[in-house]
């Protein structure tokens, strides 16, 4: 028993890896949703309500919209009123100064007694009176506000408000001296005195910034976020009023309250069976297109894994934007998981997973109308644009059309709902620029994943086809004549692949490929025999056979000792699929027809599953097919190919490839325009 169980584990671990990762990525991406409630209706600015007349479900209070609260700040900044402090240190240090001198002054011209007191009284007076007043630096007097009546002065605990047209500037001290001594009518040490109070005194008025800070902090903090209540049951909106103005802050308000709403645990649990319900809905639903439409990506849980990881790593990323400020969201390159999709799968799939997001990102966003409709329109136009990303120049000039059409499309947006162009927010086409420029960043992704999940894009596909690479040098050295094969076939798939919009350089790499298994015995095919010995003649049939089928599993074990990608393995592991050797199945069939067994003779390899492996497997043998025409004309070379590919369908070789009957001629056209150009006869020159 519990060995069946077992056994069915094994059997079925592909399934299960696959349902594990669907809870999984269900779990994390609820795990992120906000745990809020959300207002049951939709409405835009200057549309009209399309819903029954609505009413208060509750008492809530109207929310001041974002530019009224930064314009209250910014009154309250502007009416701000500054602290100065009084450091009465300064003051002390300025008596001691004044005193220590004085005493110099008295011992130096041995000032009688009487005029000794006076002068210190008169001093100490001046320096009194200037310090009531206060003195101020230049500093100070460039924070003062010129049209305020009165500035708050801070003394220790105590606060009193000072006129600032009062205050002595430091740089004005000795004229203020000297008319304070002509008022006391102080004649005798007159200049001494001045010489020496200017010396002693320093500003005590001081800007205090932090006190004054806090102030406005805490004024900002009391600063009222509503601006009216709204009792429960009282009308909203009317059916068919537009929403605008005190309108649609209410229905903003009634939306961010239902949001905000604490909930109970009753209401958590609700919440987050409904978000479940329906994050698992839409991923269920990209694992059955996947399943009933990518047969061969849901096969492999890698490639499974990397959809599912990029669609969790597009909402992640968004989440922790809107977290931090909702206003940044259209920084979020979001048309980067369309790119990377189609880069290493293809464009209906990447937009497909692209839709799928972008609904679930719904629930996040604000706006989610406007945010759903404008990623869904660049998502579209990012499949029909980006192609060919090694060709640098083409994605920079896809990324200026996918900025343009966010351009254009919330333009449009704006003025549908404003009415005009002058409350758009401009800045939001700053964040489309950067968005833009993010998407650039798409190649570095792309070649991470590469590493990651083992894929292989049209940038490692261009440097593979180089035919300058380890392998494919090594193919030229050692089976000179299947390298020249491998070309030509590779020239024909390209071609072919252009015509039915197939992925022309994968098929062309593929081809490049598909025959490095011949390096091992090179000798053996006829392409590479460059004198009449045969090495065939040697043996029988069935060992002759053996060695020609053999030539797709030394490709395969080849391909990965060079770490040559899967997606090119395939096509060594599919060029022949599960057909016959013919040629020598017929020897063996003269020598024994009796004991005959005709799977000694096929080859082991799976058929092709898609329209490049299928291009490779018919271009592969029409090529090589040609090269036994003795006489190669036209009708010929037509019969030729009609009968291989006609051959190749009836054994049934492309029921698993999405290749249609109609592409399948189209192919065959492309097939035999190339070969009769290979083989145009030319004119006789004369000698």
């Amino acid at each position: 028993m519990m060995k069946n169980f077992i056994n069915l584990i094994y059997d079925k671990h592909g399934v299960i890896y696959k349902v594990l990762l669907y809870i999984l990525t269900t779990a994390l991406i609820v795990y992120l949703f906000p745990k809020g409630g959300h207002f049951k209706y939709e409405f835009q600015k200057g549309k009209a309500w399309q819903y029954e007349n609505y009413y208060a479900p509750f008492d809530f209070a109207i929310q001041k919209s974002a530019d009224e609260i930064e314009l209250e700040k910014q009154r309250i900044e502007s009416n701000a009123q500054p602290f100065f402090d009084s450091d009465t240190t300064v003051v002390k240090a300025s008596f001691l100064t004044f005193e220590n001198k004085v005493q110099i002054l008295i011992n130096e011209l041995k000032i009688a007694e009487n005029d000794r007191v006076r002068l210190v009284k008169n001093g100490n007076k001046i320096l009194e009176t200037a310090f009531q007043i206060g003195v101020i630096d230049n500093t100070t007097e460039q924070k003062i506000i010129s049209n305020s009546n009165f500035i708050t002065v801070r003394k220790g605990n105590e606060v009193k408000e000072l006129n600032p047209k009062d205050l002595i500037k430091i740089t004005d001290i000795k004229v203020w001296i000297q008319h304070q001594l002509n008022l006391k009518k102080v004649g005798k040490y007159n200049n001494q005195l001045v010489d020496i109070l200017v010396e002693s005194i320093s500003p005590n008025i001081f800007y205090d910034e932090y006190f004054t800070q806090k102030s406005l902090d805490e004024a900002i903090n009391q600063l009222s976020l509503t601006k009216d209540f709204i009792a429960e049951k009282e009308r909203i909106i009317l059916k068919g009023d537009i929403v605008e103005g005190r309108k649609l802050a209410i229905l903003n308000s009634l939306k961010k309250e239902f949001e905000s709403q604490i909930w109970t645990k009753s209401n958590y649990k609700w919440i987050v069976l409904g978000y479940t319900i329906l994050v698992a809905l839409s991923l269920l639903m990209l694992m059955l297109f996947i399943q009933k439409y990518r047969v061969e990506i849901y096969e492999n849980n890698a490639k499974v894994t990397f959809i599912y990881f990029n669609v969790f790593l597009a909402i992640f990323l968004t989440t922790l934007i809107v977290k931090y400020n909702v206003e940044y969201v259209y920084i979020v390159p979001l048309s980067i998981l369309p790119i990377i999709i189609k880069a290493f799968f293809d464009p209906r799939l990447g937009l497909y997973t692209h839709v799928l997001t972008i609904l679930l990102l719904g629930f996040i966003v604000p706006n989610s109308f406007e945010f759903t409709f404008l990623q869904i329109i660049v998502g579209i136009v990012t499949i029909l644009t980006v192609s060919e990303m090694y060709k640098r120049a083409n994605l920079f000039i896809s990324v200026a059309q996918i900025t343009l059409v966010y351009f254009i499309t919330y333009f449009a947006f704006s003025i549908l709902q404003e009415g005009n162009i002058q409350q758009i927010k401009w800045e939001k086409f700053a964040y489309f620029a950067l968005n833009g420029t993010l998407i650039l960043f798409v190649l570095p992704f792309i070649y991470v994943f590469e590493k990651i999940f083992g894929l292989v894009s049209d940038e490692s596909l261009k440097e593979l086809s180089n035919t300058n690479s380890k392998v494919l040098r090594l193919l030229a050295e050692k089976a000179p004549g299947t390298f020249q094969h491998s070309i030509q076939v590779a020239n024909l798939s390209e071609a072919a692949a252009n015509e039915i919009n197939a992925n022309a350089l994968l098929a062309r790499t593929g081809a490049l490929y598909h025959d490095i298994g011949k390096i091992k015995n090179p000798m053996y095919f006829i392409e590479n025999q460059s004198t009449n010995f045969n090495p065939h003649l040697e043996l029988s049939p069935k060992d002759s056979a053996f060695i020609i089928i053999k030539h797709v599993e030394d490709g395969i074990k080849l391909a990965k000792k060079n770490r040559i990608p899967e997606r090119i393995v395939d096509f060594i592991r599919t060029h022949h699929g599960s057909s016959l050797v013919y040629y020598f199945y017929k020897e063996q069939e003269e020598i024994n027809p009796e004991g005959l067994d005709i799977s000694l003779f096929k080859y082991k390899g799976s058929i092709p599953f898609s329209k490049e492996t299928a291009i490779v497997m018919m271009c592969d043998s029409c090529e090589a097919a040609s090269k036994s025409l003795k006489e190669p004309t036209g009708k010929k070379i037509d019969d030729m190919v009609e009968k291989i590919v006609q051959k190749q369908m009836d054994e049934g070789q492309f029921m698993n490839a999405d290749i249609t009957f109609k592409e399948i001629q189209t192919v065959k056209k492309v097939i035999k325009k190339k070969l009769k150009n290979i083989y145009h006869l030319r004119i006789e020159y004369p000698e």
